[in-house]
């Protein structure tokens, strides 16, 4: 045998097991499969089976499943602690090849035998978890996208129920209260970010330095860090280009020429946190995404285009001045002339900075104050309710 591979399809409350391994012929033959409960004691009987069943330790063995939400975190984490090499695997991705295999029905035990044979046919691409900072800012930064949804959908429910020809005092005032509530919750949120962020000065420095990018706030960079984990696996920006789904997909065949466009195969979360500070720096004039905005504007004609453009842009600056550990204007002073850095940056350019620089120190008593400071950059005349939505 060459390779031994566990497929694992991961349910909320169960999870499907198929062994099997790969010969020098390259067939792919089904060694054993079972049952187990998600839970640890399931974690567990897994070991103890894989074990049992497995011939050998001197043949490699990788583990596969699909990031089906955060149902598999706890096996994924628990295996990877245990020395396993453990592969997540993105559910369209699976699905597409599962189909190619020509696999006609689909349950649980079949999906884990496609596993076990995606594991053993190819080469996968090792997991490892995020860190316990990372993961914890992340759980952050995603409750404030859900709770600015939150706030959005309502606040548009507010402006049809005004436009209506009947309206209803009552469900008006309802809905009033649940947005007042949900910019408190709102506010809430964006201190434990700044006191989790200022919780560790290796990163606090680095994001001191970040938001001197004029038109990127707080929100921005711990949502990107979060998303990321703080660019740990990423070796260069292709990389997170196409793990944030901005790569450029074609299509094109012959004497066809269809539509060019990002593969938004990629995390969704980068993407929806960049569309206001593109806006922003494209607004306040920060050059090189204002010459980016009007040259690719003048070539197609597309606003939306354009403005696609820049925010690639500001991921892959963000990313290289996270692994330099500079900050924006020191990048500026390399690279353009003092009279286009004098231009293009200016005292409110480092507003972001300075409020770093604050919430470092932890004062309580400026919380609120702090909270107003950080958020300054992250505001647009773009950012109404129809674009947040967007």
């Amino acid at each position: 045998m060459l390779k031994y591979s566990v497929g694992l399809d991961v349910s909320a409350k169960e999870i499907h097991c198929c062994l099997s391994a790969i010969d020098s012929t390259q067939k792919v033959t089904v060694k054993a499969s079972r049952k187990i409960s998600n839970t640890p004691k399931g974690f567990k009987d897994l070991k103890e089976w894989i074990a049992l069943k497995r011939k050998g330790t001197e043949t490699s063995l990788v583990i596969c499943m699909e990031a089906t939400g955060v149902y598999y975190e706890n096996c994924a984490i628990y295996l990877y602690r245990e020395g396993f090499s453990v592969s997540v695997i993105l559910p369209n991705y699976a699905k597409k090849y599962l189909q190619a295999s020509g696999l006609k029905s689909k349950n649980d035990k079949t999906d884990a035998k496609g596993l076990a044979q995606m594991g053993a046919e190819k080469s996968l691409e090792i997991w490892e978890p995020m860190g316990e900072f990372f993961y914890e800012l992340r759980l952050i930064t995603r409750e404030i996208e859900r709770t600015m949804e939150r706030r959005t959908a309502i606040t548009n429910q507010i402006h049809a129920l005004n436009h209506g020809m009947y309206q209803n005092k009552e469900v008006n005032k309802l809905l009033r209260a649940q947005l007042k509530q949900l910019e408190k919750h709102l506010e809430e949120l964006d201190k434990l970010n700044l006191k989790h962020i200022a919780s560790n000065k290796e990163v606090a420095d680095k994001v001191e330095k970040l938001c001197t990018i004029k038109g990127v706030g707080i929100r921005t960079v711990s949502t990107i860090l979060a998303e990321t984990n703080g660019f740990l696996l990423f070796k260069n920006s292709r990389q997170l280009v196409s793990f944030s789904g901005y790569d450029v997909v074609e299509n094109q065949s012959g004497t066809h020429n269809g539509k060019t466009r990002i593969s938004k195969k990629g995390n969704s979360h980068i993407r929806r946190i960049l569309h206001l500070p593109a806006f922003s720096v494209v607004r306040w004039k920060v050059k090189p995404f204002e010459d980016l905005y009007e040259r690719t504007l003048a070539k197609h004609g597309i606003k939306m285009k354009s403005f696609v453009a820049v925010q690639k842009k500001l991921l892959i600056l963000i990313y290289s001045l996270w692994k330099k550990d500079e900050a924006y204007n020191e990048i500026q002073e390399k690279h353009y002339t003092e009279q286009e850095a004098e231009l293009s940056l200016g005292s409110e350019a480092i507003a972001d900075g300075d409020a770093v620089k604050e919430f470092i120190k932890i004062v309580p008593t400026m919380m609120p104050a702090l909270h107003k400071v950080s958020m300054t950059s992250e505001q647009s005349p773009y950012a109404s309710s129809r674009v947040e939505q967007s």
